[in-house]
């Protein structure tokens, strides 16, 4: 790793993460004091904690993040404007929205785009468009990027984690596609600082993970090393 790349402060990239099933309000109460420590800029939550979360970061940088149609896109649209109406209402300022596979995958596009532009139009908040990029082609991934600029989405992200991670070569795809008008989320699988910072080089405007506090010891760790080298 050079210095240029090593001097990169992941921080402010980073939506710290807590979607296990199984967390508490002691463990959001420890995201929210992380992503303050670090000065991460949100804390990505189901739409169960957003209150809580909004309550915990009041007047505090990060901002509050909340997943709609988590993990697999598979709602109905309906029930996916509802629920992000009601995160928005909660106190959620933006939304990592998961695609409808089906509809894309069926070339249903008419209705795929109206899946997202409803809640990019009626939530007014930054919208993240999921593509799973695991489970899509090459094609695929290209239309789906086309269809969400056009509804309106702020960012364009990798995949939720749960089918894969995110690569340097998806990124650099959806960098190239979004040209310039919209963001890169990289999410899933990140589990090193030089990791982290190779997604960023690659166009990476945001990182999802769960593992930012480590990512970011990981880098102190290696400055130490560094300077006894």
């Amino acid at each position: 790793m050079t210095k240029v790349e090593s001097d990169i402060d992941i921080a402010p990239f980073i939506d710290h993460a807590l979607l296990n099933p199984t967390a508490t309000s002691e463990h959001l109460k420890k995201c929210c004091e992380e992503a303050e420590r670090f000065q991460f800029a949100t804390v990505c939550v189901y739409p169960y904690f957003v209150h809580e979360a909004a309550i915990l970061l009041q007047r505090k940088q990060p901002k509050v993040c909340a997943v709609i149609g988590f993990p697999t896109g598979a709602t109905t649209s309906a029930a996916k404007l509802y629920e992000a109406q009601e995160a928005a209402e909660n106190g959620a300022t933006e939304l990592d929205v998961v695609i409808n596979f089906s509809l894309l995958k069926s070339r249903q596009t008419d209705k795929f785009h109206r899946d997202i532009a409803k809640i990019c139009d009626e939530t007014g908040l930054i919208v993240k468009a999921i593509l799973e990029t695991a489970l899509l082609t090459e094609a695929e991934k290209r239309l789906a990027a086309e269809i969400c600029m056009d509804a309106g989405v702020t960012y364009l992200k990798t995949n939720t984690g749960f089918y894969g991670g995110a690569t340097v070569e998806d990124v650099r795809l959806l960098h190239e596609l979004g040209k310039g008008q919209v963001g890169v989320k990289a999410s899933g699988g990140i589990r090193t600082y030089e990791q982290a910072v190779d997604l960023i080089i690659a166009g990476a405007t945001r990182l999802g993970t769960s593992r930012g506090p480590d990512l970011i010891r990981d880098r102190e760790l290696q400055d130490s090393q560094d300077k006894h080298d």
